[in-house]
């Protein structure tokens, strides 16, 4: 049986629009701490992977590398600990809540930003330094990976929005609409173009791999996604399912299949949501020998020519895990790679040596299967109302694409995402302001 893990990248835009601050320290931690971690692991292990990249992570990434992003966390960890304000503790306590000594904090939120495979024995300013250099090398490790055979690259819109509802927001059907409809296709396709563009003017090649916003699909994704010259695209199981007539049979999972031009892989959503959220609760030997059980049991209800996909989050459970995941995932790599039964592949390079895939209709949804993360909650559908009447107003523009990201709808609803709610509205403000009309209510 084939195997393919896909590691997702992505943070949304965290600068201010008026201000051009970054609001949240993310994409500066995980890039230093997870994005390298994944890199250095698949180099050291000899795993091969793919790795997907949302083109605003790449484009904030490259602004820490250049030294201009305007990060106040940044600026706090940098400073005197002598003269710390009350502000910078504050930005500090996001990375290490807790501590009330000052120097103390400072120093624990500089090594934090650090995997265990990153821990050299220097003092803030050397660790501050080393953070400059991992930050510089990240991306041509990526690139060199890939030409070594170790790291399939792909990518998704280029602001992260959710494209089956930015195409036509009833594709949400089965929740409760907002007031207003939204329905931009063209929107939709410029975020994949200029996402594509992006990506191959950074890594010197155009992705073959699309992983759509939050895994999302629509009969109008895949169409555009194929048009815009993506050759394959994934998403959940669950939408194979609900695609698919007639009774279910697990091998039917482990194969791609082609709508119109464009090839769709569904991941294995049980193993991918194991790994996200499951097995940081189990000693690594136990949780290792469960998810090579399980790869065991489905290789038996396949064939040879089969390919398992599981696809997650590559930065975001780690913290859950211990030392940051890195002896799991060492474990779990050397475990697979020694099994005969299991041969790993770039999703490119299966497509290249497989027959031809069978037809299906697809039937719009996400990872989650609903859209109901980012659809139907007050919060959420007086967000889209907003961002309505903006787009209608303003037209089309770089803010307006920001505004149309899949995070703010997320947060939505949920306590403590100021910082989200600011970003929504300020994009929107902004795209107002240039276009000479009133921001909506």
């Amino acid at each position: 049986m084939h195997l393919a893990f896909v590691w997702h990248f992505h943070q949304p835009i965290y600068r201010d629009p008026e201000t051009g601050e970054y609001l949240l320290p993310w994409v500066n931690y995980h890039a230093v701490k997870n994005y390298h971690q994944m890199a250095r692991l698949a180099e050291e292990e000899e795993f091969p992977g793919t790795y997907n990249f949302v083109p605003c992570l790449l484009e904030q990434v490259l602004e820490y590398v250049a030294g201009s992003a305007n990060d106040p966390t940044q600026a706090a960890l940098d400073k005197d600990p002598d003269r710390l304000t009350y502000s910078d503790i504050r930005l500090l306590r996001r990375i290490v809540p807790g501590e009330t000594n000052t120097r103390r904090l400072q120093e624990s939120a500089v090594k934090a930003l650090f995997s265990p495979l990153l821990t050299p024995e220097l003092d803030k300013d050397g660790l501050l330094h080393h953070r400059k250099e991992v930050l510089a090398d990240l991306l041509p490790r990526y690139r060199r990976l890939h030409e070594a055979g170790l790291a399939e690259l792909t990518t998704s819109p280029y602001y992260h929005p959710l494209l089956p509802l930015i195409f036509d927001l009833r594709s949400a059907r089965g929740e409760t609409l907002p007031a207003r409809t939204f329905r931009h296709p063209e929107d939709g396709m410029a975020q994949l173009l200029k996402g594509r563009a992006y990506f191959e003017k950074i890594f010197g090649f155009s992705p073959a791999g699309l992983w759509p916003s939050e895994g999302g699909v629509s009969r109008d994704v895949v169409r555009a996604a194929s048009e815009a010259g993506f050759q394959y695209a994934l998403t959940d199981e669950n939408i194979l399912w609900k695609s698919k007539p007639g009774p279910r049979a697990l091998a039917d999972l482990f194969k791609p299949y082609r709508s119109g031009e464009l090839s769709l892989f569904f991941r294995d959503r049980e193993l991918s949501d194991l790994l996200s959220f499951e097995y940081q609760r189990l000693p690594v030997d136990e949780a290792v020998e469960d998810l090579v059980k399980r790869l065991e049991a489905r290789r038996k209800a396949a064939d040879e020519a089969s390919i398992c996909v599981i696809v997650l989050d590559g930065e975001n459970p780690w913290e859950n895990y211990s030392d940051n995941g890195v002896p799991f995932l060492r474990s779990l790599y050397d475990r697979i790679k020694r099994h005969s039964g299991f041969t790993l592949t770039s999703l490119e390079s299966y497509l290249a040596k497989k027959p031809v895939s069978p037809e299906i209709d697809i039937v719009p949804g996400t990872w989650l299967g609903n859209f109901s993360k980012w659809v139907g909650h007050p919060a959420k559908n007086a967000a889209w109302d907003r961002l309505s009447k903006a787009r209608e107003a303003c037209g089309p523009s770089e803010e307006m694409a920001v505004a149309e990201g899949s995070d703010w709808f997320w947060w939505y609803g949920e306590e403590g995402k100021g910082e989200f709610d600011y970003l929504f509205k300020a994009y929107i403000r902004k795209a107002c302001r240039a276009a000479g009309v009133k921001e909506p209510e």
